[in-house]
């Protein structure tokens, strides 16, 4: 049975200092794709197994566009968000449920509590329950039931495997990663999720990243414009204070993290990261992303200083900052 890669396979990528002791290590692989699309540099096994999780939503919402999929704008965006559920965000998910004439109970991600603190607080406050709408992947449930509705198939099953939606976002995921899957397993929101080798993932998000709305290609216009409207809207991705949307609003960089600790990246001139840290901690997920493409030449490094410090990575002790997450090199 396939399987993610062993710890031999895998190079220190991040580790924890506290007071100038380093406390923690994360192991992972990495690898980076120059603007060309060629390898310019590799850390452990990019031929190795991973999950992508939420780094594959890019891929599904191409999938989705198209299958028939009218997005455009911050619903775009949203359909490949893992979003904090605050009011805007949700907002933005009925107006795609409102255009396939659905409603919240159609979808079929699990109830769950906002990302973001300020909004939980309130809805505690309010005495609210968990929703499914406000679950960081309805946007993603939301986009796949309009494709459903575009080519009228059934919404009751759209998460089956064998369900054509299904079918059709695999078809096209294979297309990107230029390799077939080799794993089917059910991601946390309860969508399929396909193993693919990180070198496939890094090659499929370089190919959408570097893709032109005005392409002759249809699916690289698709993946055009959804890069087009992340860059635009970087709110959308994820949510105030939050990591990929620092990286993006700081950067220009169209970037996606996934459950598990992967992460994938590309810089505005195409230069691409993709990682996976093998204990599943994505705390450093982005701090290592931003690393790799300051050491291939594509960000500067007094811009990746500066987002640095915008990220959640200080050290505290009693109270103060005695340290931080930091990439490994």
């Amino acid at each position: 049975m396939p399987q993610t890669f062993a710890a031999a396979d895998a190079v220190e990528l991040a580790v924890v200092d506290r007071s100038g002791f380093i406390e923690s290590r994360h192991a992972g692989i990495a690898v980076v794709l120059g603007a060309d699309g060629s390898i310019v540099e590799r850390l452990g096994d990019p031929s190795a197994l991973i999950l992508p999780r939420s780094s594959l939503k890019p891929l599904q919402a191409v999938a989705c566009l198209s299958a028939g999929a009218s997005l455009q704008g911050v619903p775009l965006a949203l359909a490949t968000a893992s979003h904090s559920g605050t009011d805007r965000h949700v907002e933005a998910v009925r107006e795609i449920l409102g255009a396939a004439g659905l409603g919240e109970e159609d979808l079929g991600c699990p109830p769950a509590w906002p990302g973001d603190t300020a909004t939980r607080d309130e809805l505690v406050r309010d005495r609210a329950e968990p929703a499914r709408i406000r679950m960081n992947c309805s946007g993603k449930h939301a986009g796949m039931l309009l494709a459903c509705v575009a080519n009228g198939w059934d919404t009751a099953d759209y998460l089956a495997p064998g369900h054509p939606l299904q079918l059709h976002i695999r078809e096209v995921v294979e297309r990107l990663l230029g390799e077939k899957t080799s794993a089917t397993a059910i991601d946390g929101c309860g969508a399929p999720v396909y193993a693919t080798t990180l070198f496939a993932l890094a090659r499929a998000i370089h190919r959408i990243g570097t893709s032109s709305t005005t392409s002759p290609f249809a699916l690289h216009r698709s993946a055009g414009t959804l890069v087009q409207a992340v860059r635009e809207n970087p709110w959308t991705i994820d949510g105030p204070g939050r990591a990929d949307t620092i990286a993006i609003e700081s950067l220009g960089v169209f970037a996606k993290g996934g459950a598990e600790g992967v992460m994938v990246m590309v810089a505005p001139d195409g230069t691409t990261v993709a990682l996976k840290m093998l204990d599943g901690s994505g705390r450093a997920a982005t701090a290592v992303a931003l690393r790799l493409l300051e050491r291939a030449g594509a960000l500067s490094p007094a811009d990746v200083s500066a987002t640095m410090q915008k990220l959640p990575l200080s050290i505290s002790g009693g109270g103060q900052d005695v340290g931080a997450i930091r990439p490994a090199f």
